[in-house]
């Protein structure tokens, strides 16, 4: 059952009371999901329309990598790397037209289209304004950490020297094995012109 539709006193139920919480004090939540199902931005609006969204983008060619071995890995990819990645038009072409975006497919075989990601910024600036959503990539993060958080920190409104307790890494996938350069060159040449289209709409480039 799609969590949605459990309703929102459902969804509030996860969060405190804001009574109960500090001065100054935010909550969060996240989900990968939400940037890529195209419904997710009317109904995050229609809830919170005053809210701060940020969005961490990878690398599309590592994010489509990582993504089909975490699929492998959960027993749900039966396929060889490079045929999955072609094959996945084939498998989302239902799916898309029907917009049955809980399907099993939608959610785990959607390796290269979550890699698009011009169309899915675009689905939420159609609802929220530019300040309402910082972008980011997660190799500016992993690199340059302290700067980053102290920019997410001045963006949510709280204290822009607050040291988070602990970042490690969390879920890390561990069993990639060897990648053929085929795959790598399959999916650099996919994602050219889909990264050139999303440093036009940022006005940034993350040399992808």
């Amino acid at each position: 059952m799609s969590s949605f539709k459990k309703g929102e006193k459902w969804y509030r139920a996860h969060f405190p009371l804001r009574m109960s919480m500090n001065p100054g004090a935010r909550t969060f939540e996240a989900s990968p999901l939400y940037m890529f199902n195209p419904l997710v931005p009317e109904r995050i609006y229609n809830l919170i329309p005053e809210i701060r969204l940020i969005a961490i983008l990878r690398n599309p060619t590592e994010r489509a990598i990582s993504h089909y071995f975490h699929e492998q890995r959960k027993g749900r990819e039966t396929l060889p790397l490079l045929e999955a990645l072609q094959q996945e038009e084939q498998r989302l072409a239902p799916v898309i037209a029907g917009k049955d975006y809980d399907s099993t497919a939608f959610r785990h075989f959607s390796y290269k289209r979550r890699g698009i990601y011009r169309p899915q910024l675009e689905g939420f600036f159609r609802y929220f304004s530019r300040r309402q959503l910082l972008v980011l990539s997660s190799d500016e993060f992993f690199r340059k950490q302290d700067e980053t958080l102290r920019k997410v920190f001045d963006f949510v409104g709280v204290d822009a020297g607050f040291r988070a307790a602990s970042t490690r890494l969390r879920n890390v996938g561990r069993n990639k094995g060897d990648i053929s350069p085929d795959v790598y060159d399959y999916l650099n040449d996919y994602f050219l012109p889909h990264n050139e289209a999303l440093y036009e709409l940022l006005g940034k480039s993350y040399q992808w």
